[in-house]
């Protein structure tokens, strides 16, 4: 499977669990170890392969932009324009999908830092990306053990089967592996979703429901930047090396 060069970066949400840190800026704004959480994004998609980037901006929107606009290395930048209206995951894809041509994509959240594990030989992206069959599948999700997760502090989202199949938690108690915010699909996958805001959950339940959800785990460590709580302890992670 060739790697795919688009990606869709997530960055339009308000980031009311990250305030004080997002009264003047974007979440995407928001430093890690010196870097904003969108350049850990854009620079981990950049090894994978990607050389174009649509970001959606809404909250201080001009202040992102004036940030993309300044980064100084790739990938290229692209805007999908939501300060009219806040479009949620589905329906920020959605309205992306004139930039995103026809090839799949990378989508990544902008809340989540990772770094890879000392037995790593291939880069982050390379199992999902081997992994990745269109015919088999409508998205294909980068998972983390839910035990050592930084900043996380739910149940687990997925059970993932031998052949990477994944099934949601539903009623059970946990599951071992949560979604780390990273996936691959179809540029198209958000198409037939209704207009205006919309999450992509109901779309991956209706994906696994017919056997089209698959994922593989992360090697490596997670860490998941939703409150300045979080981003202490990723800051701290970073800090050991």
């Amino acid at each position: 499977m060739t790697a795919p060069t688009t990606a869709m970066v997530l960055a339009a949400g308000l980031g009311t669990r990250m305030r004080p840190l997002t009264d003047d800026r974007p979440k995407a704004l928001v430093e890690v170890g010196g870097r904003a959480l969108i350049d850990h994004v854009l620079d981990r998609l950049v090894e994978a392969g990607v050389q174009t980037a649509v970001v959606n901006v809404h909250w201080f929107a001009d202040r992102l932009e004036a940030h993309l606009a300044a980064r100084g290395r790739g990938p290229v930048i692209r805007i999908s324009d939501e300060r009219a209206e806040l479009l949620e995951t589905g329906g920020g894809l959605k309205k992306a999908r004139p930039l995103l041509g026809d090839a799949p994509v990378f989508v990544a959240n902008i809340d989540s830092v990772w770094t890879d594990g000392p037995s790593t030989t291939t880069g982050w992206a390379d199992a999902l990306i081997r992994l990745w069959d269109p015919a088999r599948m409508d998205a294909c999700l980068l998972l983390a053990r839910r035990e050592g997760a930084i900043g996380f502090e739910g149940d687990g989202d997925f059970f993932l089967a031998d052949d990477g199949r994944l099934t949601f938690r539903g009623d059970a108690p946990s599951a071992p592996f949560a979604y780390m915010g990273v996936h691959i699909t179809r540029p198209d996958y958000a198409d037939t979703g209704p207009d205006g805001p919309f999450s992509l959950s109901p779309l991956w339940r209706a994906s696994a429901a017919a056997g089209r959800l698959y994922g593989c785990v992360l090697d490596g460590d997670w860490m998941h930047v939703g409150d300045p709580q979080a981003r202490d302890e990723a800051e701290a992670r970073l800090a050991q090396g």
